[in-house]
């Protein structure tokens, strides 16, 4: 198709990450995108409806105010836990003011190590300078910078399928010159640029072909010069995919191990939740459960998480995954669970990828101005941020999260496995769905998984 010139260079090349997940069987790292073709889209949801009897049934026991408990319990949420990467920034595109966007993640964006100093000595900001006026411009301030890959004249192996330039994956030959770029860019963006991420998606070979203990050490590097030139600024470690197992589990536990006997030198630690793309967010909601597992067997501190990159129907793992199409009010949903499950679960941000100005083919569900996926975000933000999360109970059948806004309370709930009834406490008198439609609560509500938002 022909792409509109908001879509950067590094975008029209194939978006990597997606076009990586897309070809790779679960123990590999190639990809292949002559196997992805759409589908049509999963059933959506179901639906909040009232559960009706034809013959009087007992008075039903309110469900308790859910007690505080789970990650993030007595904070504000905050406009930054809406993550999003945005095509063409480099070249002042920006989305349409509806779009709730709390913080820009620069990744596709012509703006890394191997494409800021492609020759050795020569830095070339212009693309940076331009992404971060663009964000100010728009009155955002939060700007997430992955740092890596390798340029090519420092690339200790050329290949042509790396991502973005041949040797971008591979470990540099001179580490004094990764140094000096780090610096560099610490030196120039301190005070603009405020979190910088190490690698991207460093378990697949097309990003990272060195060892996780190699990078473990370029990490600490990184962030001793960053901490030294901008002591306010988040370092964040690489990060890892999770629907591709046998990469998750050759990478993952081996760089946390490496991270450890460092002595944790990241504030924030990263992994990029894609399933398959036939998958749902209840798929993804037991990749973060694998995440905790290896974070908990490695002895990880109590960091924060993020999910540094998202989207759904994706093709891939493989042949027998083909692209899925999401959209309308099933993306909508989905974009309210999954954010939902990210509190809910301890995943501090949410980087979805990626706004385009119009829908771009490989997005199994798309982000422009009018989408569905956006609707969600909107509902995200206007159910969530600013308001103080209170914690969730987990009653096996369903999930019921507290929120209070300036004294006034909230529950949102969802059924766990498609269908479930619930009652919410005393005093919260309507239900309103992910189309913000509300209704009188008269009982005993049947959910599914999508959540539903209880109110006085």
């Amino acid at each position: 198709m022909t792409r509109p010139r908001a879509l950067s260079a590094a975008l029209a090349l194939g978006v990597a990450s997606a076009m990586v997940l897309a070809g790779c069987s679960s123990d590999a790292a190639t990809s292949d995108a002559t196997n992805a073709a759409a589908s049509a889209s999963a059933t959506a949801s179901p639906s909040l409806s009232v559960t009706d009897s034809a013959t009087p049934s007992p008075v039903p026991t309110p469900t308790p105010v859910p007690t505080a408990s789970g990650p993030g319990v007595g904070t504000v949420v905050p406009d930054q836990s809406i993550g999003l990467h945005v095509a063409g920034v480099q070249e002042g595109a920006w989305p349409d003011k509806n779009v709730p966007i709390g913080s820009l993640r620069l990744w596709d964006a012509g703006t890394n190590w191997s494409q800021v100093e492609a020759v050795k000595g020569v830095y070339n900001w212009a693309a940076l300078d331009t992404a971060l006026k663009t964000a100010d411009r728009n009155g955002i301030d939060d700007v997430l910078l992955v740092l890596g890959g390798t340029p090519t004249w420092n690339a200790s192996r050329v290949r042509a399928g790396d991502y973005p330039v041949p040797g971008a994956a591979s470990p540099p030959k001179s580490l004094a010159a990764w140094d000096a770029f780090v610096a560099a860019v610490a030196k120039r963006y301190a005070g603009r640029i405020s979190s910088y991420q190490i690698w991207n998606e460093a378990s697949l070979a097309m990003f990272w072909n060195g060892t996780p203990e190699k990078l473990a050490l370029m990490t600490q590097r990184a962030a001793t010069i960053i901490r030294a030139a901008d002591p306010k600024a988040t370092v964040v470690a690489a990060s890892t995919t999770v629907r591709l197992p046998g990469a998750f589990d050759r990478f993952f536990s081996r760089y946390l191990a490496a991270l450890a006997d460092r002595g944790w030198p990241v504030d924030v630690l990263a992994a990029h939740l894609y399933p398959a793309s036939k998958g749902t967010p209840d798929e993804r909601a037991a990749f973060i459960a694998q995440v905790r597992q290896a974070l908990a067997t490695a002895g990880a501190p109590d960091l924060p998480v993020w999910d540094t990159e998202l989207n759904y129907g994706l093709a891939g793992p493989g042949p027998t995954n083909p692209r899925q199409t999401i959209r309308g009010a099933e993306a909508r949903d989905w974009v309210v669970q999954t954010s939902l499950d990210s509190l809910h679960l301890g995943i501090a941000r949410t980087y979805w990828y990626i706004w385009t100005p119009q829908p771009y083919a490989l997005l199994g569900m798309q982000l422009t101005n009018d989408s569905g996926a956006v609707s969600g975000l909107r509902i995200v933000d206007q159910w969530t941020v600013g308001s103080t999360w209170q914690g969730c109970v987990d009653d096996g059948s369903t999930v019921a999260c507290s929120l209070d806004r300036k004294g006034v309370s909230s529950v949102i709930a969802w059924a766990k496995d498609e269908a479930a009834t619930y009652t919410p406490p005393a005093g919260l008198l309507q239900a309103c769905t992910t189309d913000n439609a509300c209704a009188a609560v008269a009982g005993a509500y049947a959910l599914g998984e999508t959540p539903v938002r209880f109110l006085p």
